[in-house]
């Protein structure tokens, strides 16, 4: 049996037309293709002369699509991403290697401690760490992201991995000198800026009136929680940041009361990845891992 021809549009015209749809406008297309809003004008202008079909009204403030150019674009965006996603497949089987995006303080305090065990089991595959805060955008780039937030990104599959509960950590010689939570108010409170309401979150579930932190602020949790083993102050501590430090005893928790921050941790990803066998691999392992230190006893506190 023979396949007959497949006849397919203009494909170079049918790229230039759902940029400029998707964009707004001819030279925001022209600078995502990286060619002149003269060269796009006439792709699509010769896309709608081959199809018979007007598919912008061109307007002095813009262009407008019509009926018709509306409905190829709907299509014309989902055929696309259907592409971006089998052409991303395709290459993770030739290349067993992901890219996971995750922030500093994250890949230092526990993705990177635990990636030997991974490497171990799975020499054959190449993890890459890039940067991605927490508050980052998720980077199409990315084959994951492990993100703090609500479970709710669109368009992405968000996969629960810890709690994220507060309590504040210290050294043992600032420990002994802090007897009620209440003992707070005159120590020096490191602070994360990105993260203001954690120490009014845990003083107030303390029952720590009128407290108001004060003492030096960081950027990032990594930052606090170094300044406090090193005797600085105290820092709000966030699971599982601090874990690996109560588990070593750099770090002791003064008070017994946790807090919710109200977000966890997520495994997130573009769900057309789900079988890439090298993410597929890697996600497996996160879970087990997760779950095994979420069944670890927690150290005990020094109050």
């Amino acid at each position: 049996m023979v396949t007959p021809m497949r006849r397919l549009p203009f494909l170079n015209g049918i790229r230039a037309f759902e940029a400029s749809a998707r964009t707004g406008s001819f030279a925001r297309a022209a600078n995502e293709l990286n060619v002149t809003p003269a060269a796009i004008s006439r792709m699509v202008r010769l896309l709608e002369q081959r199809m018979g079909v007007p598919l912008f009204q061109r307007k002095a403030n813009g262009l407008v699509p019509t009926p018709a150019g509306r409905a190829y674009q709907a299509g014309l965006s989902q055929i696309f991403d259907q592409l971006a996603g089998l052409t991303a497949q395709v290459t993770a089987l030739a290349s067993p290697s992901i890219v996971v995006g995750v922030g500093p303080t994250f890949a230092i305090r526990w993705l990177i401690p635990r990636l030997a065990s991974f490497q171990r089991r799975h020499p054959d595959i190449d993890v890459r760490i890039t940067t991605g805060g927490a508050a980052a955008p998720y980077n199409d780039e990315w084959t994951c992201g492990i993100k703090l937030g609500d479970g709710q990104w669109p368009n992405l599959a968000a996969e629960p991995l810890f709690a994220a509960d507060l309590v504040p950590v210290c050294t043992p010689a600032i420990a002994a000198t802090l007897k009620t939570p209440a003992d707070l108010k005159t120590a020096a409170l490191l602070q994360v800026t990105h993260a203001a309401e954690d120490w009014p979150r845990w003083l107030k579930a303390a029952g720590v009136a009128g407290a108001m932190p004060r003492g030096p602020q960081f950027e990032f949790y990594g930052q606090a929680q170094q300044a406090a083993a090193d005797g600085v102050g105290v820092a709000m501590g966030i699971r599982p940041y601090i874990d690996d430090d109560l588990a070593a005893g750099r770090l002791v928790t003064p008070f017994v009361l946790t807090v919710p921050k109200g977000e966890r941790w997520y495994l997130v990803y573009n769900p057309a990845r789900l079988n890439e066998p090298a993410f597929a691999t890697f996600r497996a392992w996160l879970a087990d891992t997760a779950q095994s230190d979420a069944a670890l006893p927690r150290p005990k506190t020094d109050g």
